[in-house]
């Protein structure tokens, strides 16, 4: 069974993924919201972690994956609210480091990431 950190540290990296525009539609979704989790759970660490911190290999990947699987608005706009509900319920984010971890993993989004994004402005 999975360790509350664990869990936290998914939801942390599913905000993340949120804020970079990587949301899909829980409803129409081509990725349910358990796999996106899973896939920004490398990025909890660093999102939770000591300042100094590298960003791990995994994360970007995941971020970078997510966000090529996110092609329409909806999709994006789903994975936003996905991993903004999750990042919401890990304690300990550091939000800067959320803001910059598209842009420091080499994603461009026409946005800035934080725990309040409206998802539904979501290009």
């Amino acid at each position: 069974m999975a360790s509350p950190l664990l869990f936290q540290v998914t939801c942390v990296l599913v905000v993340l993924i949120v804020g970079f525009g990587q949301i899909i539609p829980l409803a129409e979704a081509d990725i349910p919201c358990g796999s996106l989790q899973l896939t920004v759970a490398p990025c909890i660490g660093y999102l939770t972690g000591p300042a100094g911190r590298p960003i791990p290999a995994a994360c970007c990947n995941g971020v970078k994956r997510i966000n090529n699987q996110a092609k329409s608005t909806p999709d994006r706009r789903s994975v936003c609210t996905c991993l903004k509900n999750s990042v919401l319920s890990v304690p300990g984010i550091n939000v800067p480091r959320l803001s910059a971890l598209a842009r420091n993993c080499g994603v461009h989004l026409p946005y800035k990431v934080t725990p309040s994004i409206n998802c539904n402005t979501i290009p």
